[in-house]
């Protein structure tokens, strides 16, 4: 059956709660079955929320886990505000994996560490000044269970401003360097403090 428009002001009236295959609505008094295809574009018709992309609110979220706490079904929550099950789903999901709901404002790849792993990697660098990116790669992977590159850990580091030095503790000089420098010490070694 194809809906056309002067069926707009049809509504659903009964759904059957164990699969989405069919459903009913009501046309100037008269019931009519809709299946699959038909029944959702004529729910994604009458519902603007469904056909418009938008973000949820913190708001709506947070009702949104609260009905699907109390025991109702994603299906009930998605027809009663008229929010995309799969919406529904993926926020319910993520509430279940990490209790946040908030909305990430990021883009490109998912970060490795979490900031925990990056403060662990600047602690342990800060105490052991001589270790090296791989050897914290190795601690960080042994503490946490993280697995993380050299180039992340050396990144890492560099956000916070510990960057590589090498150890160092003077100059080498050249046998031309020690020649002038002796010369110059000879040249002055009768002079007084005046």
């Amino acid at each position: 059956m194809q809906i056309t428009g002067n069926h707009q002001m049809a509504r659903i009236v009964r759904h059957n709660d164990e699969s989405v295959r069919e459903g009913y609505i009501r046309n100037s008094g008269k019931e009519v079955k809709l299946f699959t295809s038909a029944l959702k574009a004529f729910q994604c018709n009458n519902r603007i929320v469904m056909a418009q992309r938008k973000h949820l609110d913190d708001f709506l979220r947070d009702r949104i886990i609260g009905r699907l706490e109390c025991g109702r079904t994603q299906l009930e929550v998605s027809e009663e505000l008229g929010i995309a099950q799969s919406v529904i789903s993926r926020l319910w999901q993520r509430f279940q994996d990490d209790g946040n709901v908030s909305r990430c404002y990021s883009t490109g790849r998912p970060r490795v560490t979490t900031p925990n792993e990056d403060r662990y990697l600047a602690v342990t660098a800060k105490r052991n000044r001589r270790s090296t990116a791989s050897d914290l790669s190795r601690q960080l992977s042994s503490a946490t269970g993280t697995t993380v590159s050299r180039q992340t850990v050396y990144r890492r580091l560099g956000h916070i401003g510990l960057y590589a030095h090498r150890p160092v503790r003077c100059v080498p000089h050249t046998a031309t360097h020690c020649r002038l420098r002796l010369a110059w010490s000879r040249e002055h070694a009768l002079w007084t403090p005046q």
